[in-house]
């Protein structure tokens, strides 16, 4: 193993050792026979359209974390209808690519996807249609959101 990686799995298994003693309302996360990859799931914040919802994700990481931030996707994007969160289920959220820092961490990014489904940004879509609904009617929108998560 090299210094670099090893680095790596030492922060994960830190990272996790403290989301387990201090976990993170809402956001539930375990890892699976390989450290690099995490399964996690996301339950939507009350009185927010998403809050029937329980959005599934898996978490990868490579051997340069935290210097590259790790993918991070759902595992059934026709449940979630969000600016912000690509068909395919991939996330686009600044933290994750041009904004990433070895200074975050997995907890901030949960919080962050967590405070999307509070506060879409519909300015930086990667669901046009989701952020072209939320800024003509909220109301069409959030019957959109509930019809996917039931759906």
């Amino acid at each position: 193993m090299s210094k670099k990686s090893g680095f790596c799995y030492k922060r994960l298994a830190g990272e996790l050792s403290k989301l387990n003693s201090n976990p993170i309302e809402g956001i539930k996360i375990s890892p699976t026979d390989d450290m690099l990859i995490w399964m996690g799931s996301i339950k939507g914040p009350p009185d927010t359209p998403y809050q029937d919802g329980d959005f599934s994700l898996v978490i990868r990481f490579t051997e340069n974390y935290p210097i590259k931030p790790p993918s991070i996707k759902f595992l059934e994007p026709k449940k979630i209808f969000h600016p912000n969160f690509y068909r395919d289920g991939k996330i686009c959220i600044d933290i994750l690519q041009s904004n990433w820092s070895p200074a975050l961490n997995v907890e901030k990014i949960l919080v962050s996807i967590r405070s999307l489904l509070m506060d879409p940004n519909p300015s930086s879509p990667a669901n046009r249609e989701a952020a072209n609904l939320l800024r003509s009617s909220y109301t069409e929108y959030c019957e959109r959101v509930k019809s996917a998560i039931n759906s």
